[in-house]
């Protein structure tokens, strides 16, 4: 099995050769990057607390999510079944669309309480927005890539 995941095949990756294969590596880019943006909204002000709360479940759903998919992996929890490929492919389209609402409202928010805060609650909502953007990114291109093993499996 280690082989075909190692090769780029329709099957997810057990062991350590997660942090091996592609798209699986970038998992740890995306906990990463959802770790930064879940600081940087924990500790930045954000004048609606709608926007800040939708902003924190997303980075915290997808980072507990991530990463217990990540140890899942490395444990061989999927045991080769197909229905996992389904479940990546299908949280990581989900992921992608909760943080470009997420990543989005975020830059709303900050772009509205440009004049209102002072400069460093300011440039702790820009670099919120620009990691969430980077993880909406890296969600996106994480769940391109499931579902091309999603279709091939």
């Amino acid at each position: 099995m280690a082989p075909a995941a190692a090769s780029g095949g329709s099957t997810l990756p057990s062991g350590f050769s997660v942090f091996t294969t592609f798209p699986d590596l970038l998992f740890i880019f995306e906990f990463v990057f959802g770790g930064l943006v879940w600081i940087l909204v924990a500790s930045s002000l954000v004048p609606w607390p709608l926007v800040q709360g939708w902003v924190m479940f997303v980075s915290v759903f997808c980072f507990v999510a991530t990463t217990t998919l990540i140890v899942l992996y490395i444990i061989g929890a999927h045991g080769g079944e197909t229905s996992w490929v389904t479940l990546d492919a299908a949280y990581h389209c989900t992921a992608a669309l909760f943080y470009l609402s997420a990543s989005v409202l975020e830059a709303l928010a900050t772009i509205r309480i440009q004049d209102g805060f002072t400069f460093r609650h300011y440039h702790e909502n820009i670099a919120a927005v620009v990691f969430s953007y980077v993880a909406t990114l890296l969600y996106v291109v994480h769940a391109v890539f499931s579902l091309i093993r999603w279709k091939s499996s």
